[in-house]
């Protein structure tokens, strides 16, 4: 494995990023399902938040990134949108070295706490969270054993919510 550069998003990397989802996805779910998760991740995300999402790429381009932002009703939240990391360096350190240089870029930000959600289905993403110091949130009922809040993102679509609290920086 060549050697990966930490940098922030930019507009830019948009399209990379939306065929990434596509592509990296496609082993775990039909063409149309992949389409449809790649919809979460439109373009507004990375013209105004992009300061604040990352991308890890090597020489032949993009190999993981996050998306997230401060929040901007108050000065002590963050959240995590969106992660996507190459099937081939999943398991090796990657999604946790972008979710650290989160955590450490929004403390200096003076944030306090970081939030982010995904389905109760998706036990490792479950699994991955928990390991990263998240706690999981009261919910409104429990789904596979999971507090989950109903109907969360629609109708039917129940989330697992999390938060960790992150050490602010001078």
């Amino acid at each position: 494995m060549s050697e990966m550069t930490l940098r922030r998003a930019q507009v830019s990397d948009h399209g990379t990023i939306v065929e990434s989802v596509r592509e990296w996805w496609g082993d775990s779910r039909t063409p149309g399902q992949a389409r449809e998760l790649s919809m979460l991740l439109p373009r507004l995300f990375l013209q105004f938040f992009a300061g604040t999402s990352l991308v890890l790429e090597d020489g032949d381009g993009i190999k993981a990134f996050l998306v997230g932002f401060h929040a901007a009703d108050n000065d002590h939240e963050a959240y995590i949108h969106f992660v996507g990391v190459a099937p081939e360096l999943r398991g090796q350190g990657v999604g946790r070295r972008l979710y650290t240089a989160f955590f450490r870029r929004a403390a200096e930000a003076g944030r306090r706490e970081v939030h982010a959600i995904t389905s109760p289905l998706n036990t490792g993403a479950v699994a991955f969270h928990r390991a990263m110091g998240f706690m999981l949130e009261e919910g409104d009922r429990e789904v596979n054993g999971l507090p989950v809040h109903g109907d969360y993102d629609g109708p039917g679509q129940h989330r697992v919510c999390f938060r960790r609290q992150i050490a602010v920086r001078p």
